[in-house]
């Protein structure tokens, strides 16, 4: 069997014509019709007032960040599982990262290590709806309200996820996203920040532009800033990837339902989670093993590469990274973020890719199935399987 692929696009013959037109006609005064129509439409899809494509989710967090005027003695919570783009910004803009622990079942921003973790310091939280769900937003929104904490909401993996039927990207001060190659809705590279806020809109489009006035000076520019900008041909991706959004999500939810009905009768299993108030979009299908398998992701991963499977590990805590080895916020963490510690070891993330038939599911499933199989019956796993 081919090599089944852990994520990627699904890619029609709209998007390419859409990119096509931009190659033909996206230039002289039309060279941004493509960036207006996507920020439009993106923009009302999330129920936001404003949307700025950009190159990266991560750009669009620095952003966010370099536009609260945070000083060195400044925090910022985030949750310790995630993938270190959306702590790194913090570092850019000289404040500290606070790393809170995870809920148990939505593997997302626990509110009550969010609360827990609050100082004085304390100057915004970027959320993190990680893998295609949400955090407890009531809770942690109004926490972050009766502190006056500005709330970045990180949707990067989250397109079409909703919470007590409001999609994810309305919630917070602002909201950012990826369109990174892996994610569901993908311009191949990019990003996009939406907000409410004229203000921060503003200031964050200011940014992205090397800080040039608005005045009729041309290249007057008045701050040392960034060139953030996303390319005509990937807004035109967007755009035509925007216009079948329902269709990808359904199939990201088809993908977890194969799934679904393959591993709900195996013992030691959890899949992601989807709680009552949540539509979860599953970005990619992850799975946590009980330890009593004896099994490390690492170990599994492994095993089913072996067999033509590709996976991937379900984040490390940040706080257990290299790069913050020396941070004392992250040795903190590490004594004290129970959830995150006890599930990271043993989950991984499954093939997800939109081109997924439900044979190369089942092919996984069983090759799966058969790694804990092995692992049951011996007292070491063999990974020469």
């Amino acid at each position: 069997m081919k090599r089944i692929p852990v994520a990627g696009p699904w890619i029609t013959q709209r998007e390419i014509d859409y990119v096509k037109d931009t190659v033909k006609t996206a230039w002289y005064e039309d060279h941004n019709k493509y960036h207006t129509l996507f920020e439009r439409q993106f923009a009302a899809y999330v129920a936001r007032k404003f949307a700025i494509t950009l190159p990266s989710c991560t750009s669009a967090l620095h952003l966010c960040l370099a536009s609260l005027d945070l000083n060195p003695d400044d925090e910022v919570i985030v949750p310790d599982i995630t993938w270190i783009a959306t702590a790194a910004p913090i570092s850019y803009v000289g404040a500290r990262p606070v790393f809170a622990d995870i809920d148990p079942k939505t593997w997302c921003l626990s509110a009550t290590s969010f609360e827990e973790n609050l100082s004085s310091r304390t100057k915004a939280v970027i959320l993190v709806d990680l893998y295609g769900n949400m955090p407890d937003m009531d809770i942690i929104l109004d926490i972050a309200k009766s502190r006056d904490i500005l709330v970045i909401e990180d949707a990067a993996q989250a397109i079409g996820v909703e919470y007590r039927q409001k999609r994810a990207g309305s919630f917070g001060d602002a909201s950012v996203f990826s369109f990174h190659g892996t994610k569901t809705l993908t311009t191949g590279e990019g990003g996009i920040l939406v907000t409410d806020n004229a203000d921060m809109y503003q200031r964050c489009r200011f940014l992205a532009d090397h800080g040039r006035g608005s005045g009729t000076k041309i290249f007057w520019n008045t701050e040392v800033a960034y060139k953030y900008k996303m390319s005509s041909m990937q807004a035109a991706l967007g755009l035509a990837q925007l216009e079948r959004v329902d269709d990808l999500i359904a199939k990201k939810r088809q993908i977890f339902s194969w799934y679904y009905d393959e591993l709900k009768s195996v013992d030691g299993l959890t899949l992601n989670y989807q709680g009552p108030d949540v539509r979860n979009t599953y970005w990619i299908v992850t799975v946590v093993l009980d330890p009593a398998y004896g099994l490390l992701k690492d170990n599994v991963i492994h095993a089913l590469f072996k067999r033509g499977v590709e996976s991937r590990p379900f984040f490390y805590p940040l706080s257990s990274l290299p790069a913050y080895a020396t941070l004392p916020q992250a040795e903190v963490a590490r004594e004290r973020n129970e959830n995150a510690y006890r599930i990271s070891p043993y989950a991984l993330n499954l093939p997800s890719a939109l081109n997924l038939t439900y044979e190369q599911v089942k092919y996984v499933c069983d090759v799966l199935k058969e790694i804990l199989r092995r692992a049951s019956s011996k007292k070491r796993f063999d990974v020469s399987l």
